[in-house]
């Protein structure tokens, strides 16, 4: 698997350079990264990108954004990425979605994989609605889980 660099990905693909880093950044581009923190990009990903490319007519049919076609959703938590797994069992399906470097299951009907015509490899978008989010810092974990201990010291009372 050969890698090369952000800006030789950007003149295969005959993009900006900026343009390759936000796609890497957003979770568009899948790279590798080296242990001084660039990020490389795989040929095939490249073969991947270029496939995707179309005509320039189509591309002024289509929207600016890959969001805007759904523009009248209410949600507002949208997250941009791609299909790194699907598996289909019976009446569900599982499609895994990768977001720069987290990852995101979905649980849905096998019925809006195939309508969807999901993929591995597929851009996507999870629009994530709810009414409760919870945040949680790492490693704060442990301590919850542990009854509270406090020492309580016993003072004198005053005097006076």
């Amino acid at each position: 698997m050969a890698l090369v660099t952000v800006r030789a990905a950007a003149e295969r693909l005959g993009v900006a350079y900026s343009t390759v880093k936000r796609w890497v950044h957003s979770g568009h581009v899948r790279t590798t990264r080296t242990e001084g923190g660039h990020h490389r990009v795989a040929e095939a990903e490249i073969e991947r990108l270029l496939a995707r490319q179309e005509p320039e007519d189509t591309k002024r049919a289509r929207p600016a954004r890959p969001d805007e076609s759904i523009g009248g959703l209410s949600a507002r938590n949208r997250l941009h990425g791609f299909i790194d797994e699907v598996r289909i069992d019976g009446l569900l399906a599982q499609v895994r979605l990768r977001v720069g470097d987290q990852s995101l299951t979905a649980v849905i009907t096998s019925d809006a994989v195939r309508a969807l015509k999901l993929r591995r490899g597929d851009d996507a978008l999870a629009i994530v609605k709810s009414t409760e989010v919870m945040i949680a810092r790492p490693g704060e974990w442990d301590a919850r889980d542990q009854p509270a201990r406090r020492k309580r010291s016993r003072r004198a009372p005053k005097s006076g």
